[in-house]
């Protein structure tokens, strides 16, 4: 079992890194050539620029029942058909019961904003975005590691 983290935008990194060594799940930073993210002891994979390219990277080397670490929605729906358990850094774990709503959201958002709309962006991260994270992720290593053990999803 993995840990892959999207960590262009991931502010729940060092976290993540610190939560998967106490379950013993192996962790993988995806970022392209602007973000270099990288940690000691940790895969780091570093893709060219581009549209997706970490997106497609990182769902290339995911297996059924790996963990994900994004916030974006049209990964974590590749994620999710390929079997990953996804959580996005606030705690907010995506399923095959809420992506459609999600994606739907995400279209509807870009329409509004190509048709001239403003949107507010996201509100400052606090302390509290942490300790939800924290929590489903904990819930969601334990769950993915209880799966295995009985050997399927």
């Amino acid at each position: 079992m993995q840990l892959l983290i999207d960590a262009d935008a991931c502010p729940v990194v060092d976290l993540a890194l610190f939560i998967s060594s106490q379950y013993e799940i192996k962790p993988i930073l995806f970022c392209d050539t602007s973000h270099r993210i990288e940690r000691q002891n940790v895969i780091t994979i570093i893709v060219p620029k581009g549209p997706d390219s970490v997106d497609f990277k990182l769902v290339n080397t995911l297996s059924k029942g790996d963990i994900v670490i994004t916030g974006d929605y049209g990964l974590a729906a590749m994620c999710i058909a390929k079997g990953a358990y996804v959580v996005d850094s606030n705690g907010k774990e995506m399923t095959s019961d809420n992506i459609d709503q999600l994606l739907t959201f995400r279209y509807e958002s870009a329409k509004f904003r190509r048709a001239g709309g403003k949107l507010k962006g996201p509100k400052k991260r606090t302390e509290k975005n942490n300790i939800s994270f924290e929590m489903k992720f904990r819930q969601i290593c334990e769950q993915a590691i209880q799966v295995r053990k009985e050997g399927g999803k």
